[in-house]
Parts: C-alpha cells; structure tokens; sequence
C-alpha cells in the first residue's frame, strides 16, 4: 500500500532526478541561444528589408516579413531587372522565397562579415548589441572581432545607465517589501533585462547605489583572445 509519506518522497526524488537532467544537458544560464549556421545559410540581419517574396523582384507577391536573427537556407541567386541581388531561400521546409541580398548575411561569403560591422556601426542602442551579437556567433575567426566587442562592451555600459533610471522610476513607487524578497531581487528581476538576457548580456546590480553594472564579458574576451589589438589597449586603459 501507497502511503502519503512515501509518495512524497518519490515525487521528491523524481524533482531532483528532473533538477539533475536540466543541469546536465539545459541551456547555459548568460548565454545566447543561437544555432550555429551552416556554410548555405544566411541570417537576417537588417529586417527592414527582410520582406520574403514570391520572386526576385520588389513586385513578386509578399509572403512575409522574417525577424532578425532569423536563419535561411540560401538556394540561389538572381538579379532583378533593377540590377538588385536577391536569394531565393528556404525558410522551412514548406516555405520558399526570395529576399533581397542586403538583408542577410552569409558566413560563408567573404566581406559579408565586413558589411555586416558595417551596419553595426551605423546601428543604435539595442539593435546595435542585437546585431552585434550576431556577428560574434556568425564569424568566429574575423578579423573585425576585436571591433564588434569593443562595440557591444561599450553599448553594454550604456545599457546599464538607462535600464538603472528605468528600473528606478519603475519600481521606485511601488512596495517592494511586500511579499518578503529584497529590493535588490525586484531590480534584477525587471523585465528591461530579459531582451539582454537572450543576448548573452549579464548585469550585475549594486544595491547601495542601486545602479546596474555590465559584468564585462567582452572586455575580458578582447583581453584574453586579442590581447595585441588597439581595441584591446582601449580596454586596459579604462582599468
């Protein structure tokens, strides 16, 4: 016979046994859940002209609009009557069409890593880090990567600003000793963090001056594997 006692303890075990599996084989806390194109794939990194069409012309029939990030399989190539570059690609096994060259990149194709710091440069606050972020998963050898960590790093810092008076004039009027957790609990839970969070940016929270702080994984990155870059130099300036 089943008591209650020892059907607690097994419910018990088996949460721990569940805590056990997703440690082991779960996603890193802090790191960007991205998958790793192949050398056919493209990633949309400019979705203001991510329009999928129906053919290689801005007249095709739209069949919709792909978000940043988003990875396609690259089929071929063919250049409109206005001379513009698209691909036609696969995004899911059913769906099909063509895209305008400019909003993808493609690891595989030399420059493409170029064209993107390009835009990342010319990016503003998240959308800079979003992209920025891309480039770090997409081109791990670049020769531009020293640039693009310097960029997120100091991007980074700047968020920490603005999500510490956003969080601040957000939680600031409200009872934050209601249920019992700390104040500092509240500031790091705030939801400005979580599009970081999916980027791999990590704040850390000083509750004396209540001001978010980012941990510095770029900088350490630029130290440790580019340690003869000027964007490293720029780095042990600032310690």
């Amino acid at each position: 016979m089943i008591t209650s006692q020892s059907l607690s303890q097994f419910l018990s075990r088996l949460l721990i046994l569940v805590a056990l599996v997703v440690g082991l084989f779960g996603p890193v806390a802090g790191q960007a859940q991205t998958r790793r194109p192949s050398s056919r794939s493209g990633i949309v990194v400019d979705e203001r002209l991510a329009v999928l069409r129906s053919g290689p012309h801005f007249s095709a029939a739209f069949v919709r609009r792909l978000a940043r990030g988003r990875i396609v399989t690259l089929l071929e190539t063919q250049r409109s009557r206005e001379g513009v570059l698209f691909y036609r690609v696969a995004v899911t096994r059913r769906t099909r069409g063509w895209l305008q060259r400019e909003a993808v990149v493609t690891p595989a194709r030399a420059g493409d890593d170029a064209r993107l710091l390009a835009l990342i440069k010319a990016s503003r606050d998240f959308d800079r880090i979003a992209r920025a972020r891309i480039f770090l998963d997409a081109f791990p050898r670049s020769p531009n990567r020293p640039a693009v960590l310097l960029i997120l790093g100091e991007e980074a810092e700047k968020a920490a600003v603005k999500l510490s008076h956003d969080a601040a004039r957000r939680l600031g009027s409200e009872d934050l000793t209601a249920t019992g957790a700390s104040g500092a609990s509240y500031f790091l839970n705030y939801k400005g963090l979580d599009r970081y969070r999916r980027q791999g940016i990590v704040f850390t929270f000083d509750s004396r001056t209540r001001q978010f702080q980012y941990d510095g994984a770029a900088w350490r990155e630029l130290i440790r594997r580019h340690r003869g870059s000027a964007e490293a130099a720029v780095v042990r300036q600032r310690e």
